[in-house]
């Protein structure tokens, strides 16, 4: 690999990222005061256990590593497009784990999502109501609000944070540009801190990270990164995105796995005699060739079939069962 090249893909946790070029001069941050991570770097508590299990047995290829690395040396978001179930959110709790980033930042999109849902949460009704209570007596507003996934990843951490934005084809047509101007500057505003400060003095507020109790320190309501986070952007490929979004990202497409892929994933994830996976997979690959169809339809597959203790064609017929297309026009009937 590249001299350059911290991320492998061989699942061993390192310290590879300290090891990481100094970022191009235009990709330069400097946000401060420090903070060192807000977890052991090998703390797996925010995760479930099936992104813990899928972390470990991810299966990446030569492509995806190379631009992975490419995404960490440029410090650009990197954008996974490919079909459903091809592994895209799944590579950033790999990469996070192999190079020590602690617990993934995720952040779900729906149509609704809105950039400031990222950055922070600002309860005023909750704020009223001490104001009324008089548990409020010294305008706190930061009692009242929590910075969002991308809000924490973009704090000043002595080293990347890694931010999973999750399906944003979901999203509206403005937050991919309003998501760029603010992954671009590597800093935001929280104009309630802003305005907290001019108006009551101070300047420096203790306000909740996404994912801990713990409380950070934002100066003046403003927040700039100094490592910048490793964001991972996934896509359906639902939608197109603009331009000026494009251009600032590191584009990785996914493509179904192929016979080899599909093997080095089985073995991976299951403990699956050689004959029956063959089998199972020579079927998924002829089904998928008439339709849409996921790997984690395979896995369950494999793993149901292996603990029913069936004969081999009840085995198959309930193999059959459990991989119909995701699309219901595929094939007629979705079967």
């Amino acid at each position: 690999m590249p001299h350059w090249s911290v991320y492998t893909g061989d699942h061993e946790p390192h310290d590879g990222i300290d090891d990481l070029p100094a970022p191009p001069p235009w990709r330069a941050f400097d946000g401060g005061p420090t903070l060192p991570p807000p977890h052991d770097r090998d703390d797996t508590s925010a995760v479930s256990p099936d992104r813990v299990h899928r972390a470990k047995s991810y299966v990446a290829t030569p492509e995806t590593v190379r631009l992975v690395n490419a995404a960490l040396v440029l410090r650009r978001p990197l954008l996974v497009t490919g079909p459903p179930g091809t592994g895209k959110s799944s590579l950033a709790y790999a990469v996070a784990r192999e190079l020590r980033l602690g617990p993934v930042l995720r952040w779900n999109i729906t149509s609704r999502s809105a950039l400031a849902d990222g950055l922070y949460q600002y309860d005023p009704l909750s704020r009223l109501y001490a104001a009324r209570e008089g548990l409020d007596r010294s305008g706190g507003v930061e009692d009242h609000l929590r910075l969002g996934p991308l809000g924490t990843a973009l704090l000043p951490y002595d080293r990347p944070r890694a931010l999973l934005v999750d399906e944003i084809d979901k999203s509206d047509l403005d937050l991919p540009n309003d998501l760029l101007n603010v992954l671009e500057e590597g800093q935001y505003e929280i104009p309630e801190l802003v305005r907290a400060a001019r108006h009551f003095g101070g300047g420096a507020a203790e306000v909740l990270a996404d994912g801990t109790d713990s409380p950070v320190t934002v100066r003046r309501g403003r927040v700039r990164c100094r490592a910048f986070p490793f964001v991972v952007l996934t896509s359906n490929g639902e939608r197109e995105f603009p331009p000026a979004f494009l251009r600032r990202c590191v584009r990785l497409k996914l493509r179904r796995p192929d016979r080899d892929q599909l093997t080095d994933i089985v073995r991976a994830h299951l403990d699956t005699p050689d004959g029956d996976a063959d089998r199972l997979i020579t079927r998924f690959l002829e089904r998928a060739s008439g339709g849409e169809l996921a790997t984690d339809q395979l896995l369950n597959a494999l793993y149901l079939t292996g603990v029913a203790g069936l004969d081999a064609d009840s085995r198959d017929d309930l193999a059959e069962q459990l991989m119909p297309y995701l699309s219901a026009t595929a094939d007629g009937d979705g079967f």
